[in-house]
């Protein structure tokens, strides 16, 4: 069981505060009470994500992203002093990972856990691919020497900030992609004993877009996640499993919210009439961050050995009509493409912001 106290928060309290709890105490969830501890309703980390995609604002109280899910579930509980037997039987199921236990007068007591019912649960097997054999001309001259994803950030290359993120995420079979200066990549990290990986190499003979490497890859039953080689990130790469699985997705899309002001009044028309005016507007859209999680079924849609991009992908899944879904990446994240995004990454690991 948890200590549940961790996981409580109150209808009033901010969905940016109800966010901040879930992260702290890293259950994936928070338990929503009111001020005798009866529960009002539970909050996953993926309803954080959905709001966000909703555009809602989170500085408003959590009770009104309750209110807005239609329909409004009713949290599943149990009682306290139900069995572990019983409780992972729940769970089983309903394909759910958490269950508030509740005294006899209704009020949290606590919280039975998948991940500590099992002593033995290990995540969701997930393989990995770095995409990490572009040649970088937006950076040179400094990947005239090195390749894009070799440059120094702190005292280590990014590649190997990405490769560690990796291990901490309990995956333990790393693709790297390789094609400008592959060599230099496989000599510093090898098989990749010395990071805590598996280590292998895929190498393109000439460039085959975002995707076309992955028709190189051996067939396997995992999800394969896809980060491309220049990505600075803390993103939570199983609470994008759980989400590409709550979805029931073929292919989830990590995304970043993005937003600018256009410097100009902008015209709203219909036709030659003007139906609005709207002075220097903040624009916010999200952009592709760079990571995928695919099924092992859509691998046959990539040409083998050709050129071929994520675009392409995307528009075929869309074609055939089958699921693919966006997920919003809210924790630290930077595409390191540019020089002044290359700079920023390096003053962020300096000063602890990463």
């Amino acid at each position: 069981m948890s200590e549940p106290t961790k996981l409580l928060v109150q209808p009033s309290m901010s969905v940016q505060q109800v966010m901040e709890c879930i992260d702290r105490n890293a259950k994936g969830i928070a338990l929503v009470v009111d001020e005798e501890l009866h529960l009002i309703g539970t909050l996953t980390d993926g309803d954080i994500r959905r709001a966000i995609l909703s555009g809602m604002n989170l500085d408003l109280p959590v009770q009104q992203l309750l209110d807005r899910r239609q329909p409004n579930p009713i949290p599943f509980t149990a009682q306290v002093g139900t069995s572990d037997a019983d409780l992972l039987h729940m769970m089983t199921e309903r394909n759910i990972r958490h269950i508030p236990l509740l005294n006899e007068t209704g009020q949290v007591v606590d919280v039975a856990l998948l991940s500590e019912l099992v002593k033995e649960y290990e995540p969701p097997l997930l393989r990995a691919i770095v995409m990490a054999g572009g040649y970088g001309t937006r950076l040179r001259p400094l990947t005239d020497e090195l390749p894009k994803p070799m440059l120094p950030i702190g005292d280590r290359p990014l590649l190997e900030i990405i490769v560690n993120s990796l291990r901490e995420a309990g995956i333990r079979q790393v693709n790297v992609a390789t094609h400008y200066k592959g060599e230099m990549i496989a000599e510093h990290f090898k098989d990749g004993q010395d990071f805590g990986v598996d280590i292998r190499y895929v190498k393109e003979d000439q460039p085959l877009g975002t995707a076309g490497a992955l028709s190189l890859l051996e067939e396997s039953d995992e999800p394969l996640l896809v980060i491309n080689g220049d990505i600075l990130t803390r993103v939570d790469f199983h609470a994008m499993l759980n989400f590409h699985r709550e979805h029931a997705a073929d292919l989830t899309v990590a995304v970043r919210q993005y937003e600018f002001r256009v410097p100009y009044g902008v015209i709203d028309t219909d036709g030659v009439a003007v139906t609005g005016i709207s002075e220097k507007p903040m624009v916010r859209q999200f952009i592709n961050a760079g990571i995928y999680l695919l099924n092992p079924s859509i691998r046959r849609l990539i040409p083998n050995g050709q050129h071929y991009d994520i675009p392409d992908l995307v528009q075929q899944l869309l074609k055939e009509g089958r699921p693919v879904v966006c997920f919003p990446i809210r924790e630290y994240w930077l595409d390191i493409g540019k020089s002044d995004h290359y700079d920023q990454a390096r003053t962020d690991v300096a000063a602890g912001r990463f």
